[in-house]
């Protein structure tokens, strides 16, 4: 039964993908009217992290640059674009900081838990998979997104690759210090696995035929997709789920727990569904349920 729910699932994914790619870029942003409303008046416990950073006026938040749909960085306002970074907003507003106060920090799978524990930045919003390894070392809050591992091909799909095991004695690309690279690694035990630092140099190695798959979230792979339709498939499977979470460091469970109640908030209050259709909504289709905080 569970594997027929991900098939009807994914069919349903790939069918909003198919439907709107063929007339989006796939670079998306809201309306500057669409910015969540700052909390001019939010006070806070003397001492929590939230005071700190309201009294500092700004807060830094790491993200992708290169993550169509989640966070791609515009060219010409030089700030990132997705559903990762206006969550990123939400958060911040709340916390009585604007959009113009945040500095974005490019942050790629293989730094982010570095980049919490060097105190680099405050939060982490990067597709980033809610698991308990790193549970270990950071504290996460959410999720508030549930994405699932996939597969991507040239167009055509030439080798016929319906699934993980058919990428067996095959060449499949995700990014360093990212769950899809261990998850595949643990599925496939025959499969080649090439590693870059992001996903789009993976999309160019599948381009050119370095690699035979790129793997990873669905989202991120409708995402790449969107902006070289004539060159990529994707395929119609989700082998994992990938809750996506806010990266906080260790020692700042208040502002772990402070970021769930922003996003209980937005939840309730149309905030989280609004972030999601002027972004990743506007390829993969109107915002679903919102997930359940602390599941993961």
């Amino acid at each position: 039964m569970k594997a027929r729910r991900n098939t009807i699932i994914t069919t349903a994914f790939l069918a909003a993908v198919t439907a709107l790619t063929s007339c989006s870029s796939g670079v998306a942003g809201p309306a500057a009217s669409d910015q969540p409303k700052v909390n001019s008046a939010a006070t806070f416990a003397a001492g929590s992290t939230m005071q700190k950073i309201h009294d500092a006026g700004k807060i830094t938040i790491g993200t992708k640059f290169d993550q169509p749909l989640f966070g791609l960085k515009n060219p010409t306002t030089n700030q990132p674009q997705g559903f990762d970074a206006e969550i990123g907003k939400i958060v911040a507003a709340d916390l009585g900081i604007p959009a113009d106060k945040i500095e974005w920090v490019e942050t790629v799978s293989a730094n982010r838990e570095p980049f919490l524990q060097q105190g680099r930045v405050d939060l982490v919003l990067a597709t980033y998979t809610m698991n308990a390894k790193r549970a270990e070392v950071i504290n996460f809050a959410g999720p508030y997104y549930i994405a699932g591992q996939s597969l991507m091909v040239q167009k055509g799909n030439p080798l016929g690759i319906k699934g993980p095991d058919d990428l067996a004695g095959h060449k499949a690309c995700s990014v360093e210090g990212s769950a899809s690279s261990t998850n595949i690694r643990k599925l496939v035990p025959t499969v080649q696995v090439t590693t870059f630092d992001s996903y789009s140099k993976c999309a160019d190695a599948l381009k050119n035929g370095q690699v035979d798959a790129v793997t990873t979230d669905n989202t991120i792979l409708a995402g790449l997709r969107s902006l070289d339709p004539d060159s990529f498939d994707l395929v119609d499977v989700a082998f994992t789920k990938e809750p996506y979470g806010i990266g906080i460091a260790k020692d700042r469970q208040d502002l772990a727990d402070f970021a769930n109640e922003a996003l209980k908030k937005a939840f309730s209050d149309g905030g989280w569904a609004k972030a999601w259709d002027s972004t990743a909504g506007k390829i993969l289709g109107p915002a679903p349920q919102p997930p359940v905080l602390g599941q993961f």
